[in-house]
């Protein structure tokens, strides 16, 4: 068995290309949407890319860039995070024609976001809730699912706190992590008591 080769971070080398929707292609496409490998170089910066791509309908390619502020995020955000992260997904199954998929992401997005306030980090939670619950709605119905949704700002824009305890966008730029901090912390994926506000 041959082992995938890694880039510089660790992370694995994809084998063959891949479209928008994050599906693999044969080695010798000519399809020229290809989905891209970005390396930003602080969660910050993976974030705003993220938001960036979100807004062009690449949800495969943002997903991937928000999964480093999910990876390095305290434990009180680490649902938070992996909620938004859950709804860009449940759009690249939409682009994949894939309404079952879909809902099953909307409804683990919900789940993660349950107990936060309508407003976290930045995040509109309420509004999130809504196109979900509403897109699970018409999708359940046979009915055309609504229009992709923009990045779930709230009045203050999206941002990132390395520490359970801040309640403002960091100063300096964060270092992704690596490996998840839930991992690296100990903390095993078990409910954890949602901050409130």
């Amino acid at each position: 068995m041959s082992m995938r080769q890694r880039r510089d971070d660790g992370a694995p080398e994809q084998q063959r290309p891949r479209d928008r929707t994050g599906r693999p292609l044969p080695y010798d496409t000519n399809v020229t949407l290809l989905a891209q490998d970005h390396k930003p170089a602080s969660v910050e910066d993976a974030l705003a890319l993220g938001r960036t791509l979100w807004q062009e309908n690449r949800f495969f390619e943002a997903h991937e860039c928000l999964e480093k502020v999910w990876h390095t995020a305290p434990r009180h955000d680490r649902n938070l995070w992996q909620g938004v992260i859950q709804i860009a997904v449940a759009q690249v199954h939409h682009q994949r024609a894939n309404p079952p998929g879909a809902i099953q992401l909307y409804r683990r997005a919900l789940a993660n976001l349950a107990e936060y306030p309508n407003q976290w980090r930045g995040v509109d939670i309420a509004g999130v809730r809504t196109y979900a619950t509403a897109a699970i709605a018409a999708l359940q119905a046979g009915e055309p699912h609504p229009a992709h949704p923009p990045f779930p700002d709230a009045d203050t824009g999206a941002w990132f706190a390395y520490d359970d305890t801040q309640d403002s966008p960091s100063v300096t730029p964060t270092t992704p992590a690596d490996t998840p901090r839930w991992l690296t912390e100990g903390l095993r994926r078990t409910p954890q008591r949602k901050p409130s506000r």
